[in-house]
């Protein structure tokens, strides 16, 4: 965590005393916000995110986008403290985004099947404040999870409620997609796509702990 002096720290005091900015459209975070009691709003970031390049490191990756997500966000706040998060699926080295349709939802499922991959999700704070928007922490939290071996059969089926189509990897843990996972390693939470303890902590770091808000 990098602190920027004595002008950043009024200004974090200020943020602190206001609900959290979650820079993110997804109701999975927004939920796991709610579920631990911490005040917030949503601004969805509107940064357009690249596909990684060819080879590219997963952990950059996500940390890029979080750190993005936040700073876009934070700039358009001022006096907010702001959370960017983003989470990558990994297996042999490679990132699995979002499925593009029915058909590479399946494919990303089948290499799934039987074997364990990586999850990583990245969380950012940024102090709002137009153009000297400061990115206050970031953190990576890695988990493992091991699939059981799937059929077509219970691939396609599962790929037909729909769920698959708009999460990183092609899968939902905390949804239809808990049939399909033997084991985690790590946290759970941050399958789901935020490290809450993680969060919290840093939280804590920049502050947060034993703050009313409003006061």
């Amino acid at each position: 965590m990098t602190r920027h002096g004595r002008s950043v720290d009024a200004a974090l005091d200020g943020a602190l005393r206001r609900p959290l900015v979650l820079a993110s459209a997804s109701p999975r975070r927004a939920d796991l916000l709610a579920q631990v009691g911490v005040e917030f709003e949503v601004r969805a970031s509107e940064l357009e995110e690249d596909g990684p390049a060819e080879g590219a490191e997963p952990g950059p990756v996500a940390a890029g986008h979080a750190r993005g997500k936040a700073l876009s966000v934070a700039g358009a706040m001022p006096g907010r403290l702001v959370l960017g998060a983003d989470t990558v699926v990994v297996l042999d080295g490679s990132i699995l985004g979002k499925p593009d349709g029915p058909e590479e939802a399946c494919e990303m499922l089948r290499r799934l099947s039987g074997r364990e991959h990586r999850v990583i999700t990245a969380v950012a704070f940024a102090l709002g404040g137009g153009e000297d928007a400061v990115l206050l922490a970031e953190e990576q939290v890695a988990t493992r999870v091991l699939f059981r071996e799937l059929s077509d059969r219970e691939i396609e089926a599962y790929v037909a409620t729909g769920e698959p189509l708009d999460k990183a990897g092609g899968y939902g843990v905390q949804g239809h997609g808990a049939l399909l996972v033997r084991g985690i390693r790590g946290c759970y939470y941050n399958v789901v796509g935020l490290p809450l303890v993680t969060v919290w902590e840093t939280l804590m770091e920049l502050g947060y702990e034993g703050r009313e808000l409003g006061d």
